[in-house]
This record gives structure tokens, sequence and C-alpha cells, in this order.
């Protein structure tokens, strides 16, 4: 990771985390926000996954692997979008997609890559703090030490980017309050 916290957690290149990106008050806006939209259970492989989602922009879908334009992202998102885009330097509609995800208490995100097509993933936790984990991508070299854990904060921004994204694959362990998330996605 690049940045304060790299050589304390030994993160993957291309990990790069902003503590406190919006104030509470923009994490309030932003959960109303969220309330204003239908969310639906995500089917992942056949399965219903534990939490809800709902996608705007570029929409991947797991059960036929294929990318749709879909529903246009909402201007409730515009100045987070700007937020965001201004910390990487790209510009805002650069982000193909933005998806709206609700977790209850008691949810994990498991081992994974972000879909093929997307590049650089940036996502926002709201609501609850949660810990993100990072081990290899290589089956050969996934192992208990091989993994490594970082404790995400509420309203903060992470990015996975380059070799983070590539030759490594993350998940979230279990949470413990309600959390949402934003997660903003590049195209290839």
């Amino acid at each position: 990771m690049n940045g304060l916290f790299g050589a304390e957690y030994g993160l993957p290149n291309g990990f790069v985390y902003y503590p406190n990106l919006i104030t509470p008050q923009e994490e309030a806006d932003l959960c109303t926000a969220i309330a204003k939209f239908a969310l639906h259970p995500l089917i992942f492989q056949g399965y219903e996954a534990k939490r809800k989602v709902a996608s705007f922009g570029h929409d991947w879908n797991f059960q036929t692997r294929t990318l749709t334009k879909g529903k246009e992202i909402p201007k409730e998102f515009d100045s987070l979008i700007a937020k965001v885009a201004m910390k990487l330097c790209l510009p805002n509609r650069q982000f193909a997609e933005l998806l709206l995800t609700e977790y209850p208490v008691g949810s994990v995100i498991n081992w994974h890559r972000d879909a093929p097509p997307f590049d650089v993933i940036a996502g926002i936790s709201l609501l609850s703090d949660c810990v993100f984990r990072f081990r290899p991508y290589d089956k050969k070299q996934q192992n208990r030490k091989a993994i490594i854990s970082f404790p995400l904060e509420r309203r903060s921004l992470y990015v996975i980017n380059g070799e983070s994204r590539t030759a490594w694959e993350h998940s979230i362990s279990a949470i413990k309050q309600n959390r949402f998330s934003i997660t903003l996605r590049t195209l290839k």
C-alpha cells in the first residue's frame, strides 16, 4: 500500500487507504440517499448472498458472466464521485459502476477478485468499521500466514488497483454492526 499504513500492515502494492474521506454529516446524507433505492438480494453462483445490492451504470451479471449498461448513476452520489475522483486524479466520468450494498450483522464477503471487466475498485464503508483481508490469488501461496488483515474504518476510502487487484484476492470478515458500502469501479 502506498502511504502511511503499508509498512505497518504489509499490504499489497496498489492498495491505498484514505481515512476519514467523508464527514459524519456526509455519511448521514449518503445513508439517506441509499434508503431511496430498492436494494435486492444478491444472487451469486445460484445462491442468495447475505446482502442486498443495487447497481448503477455498468452491471456485471454473475450468472451469465456478462457486462451490461444499466440505470444511470443517480445524481445523489455526484459529490462523492467527485471527491473520490479528485483523490485518484481521475475524471468523474471514468467511474462506470456504482454499487450500493447493505450488509446485515454477521454477513461476510468471501474470498474473491472483482469481476474481470473492471479495473480500479474504490469503496467507502458507512455505519460501521470492518476487517478487510488479502491473500495471494495463487493457490500455491495461500496459507494462514499469507493472510493480511487491515481495519477498515467507516467513512474511509480504500482503493484496490494494480497488483492488489490482480495478484491478490480480498474478503471481509463477519461484520458486527449493520453496514452499507458504496463501491465505484472503472472499466479496463
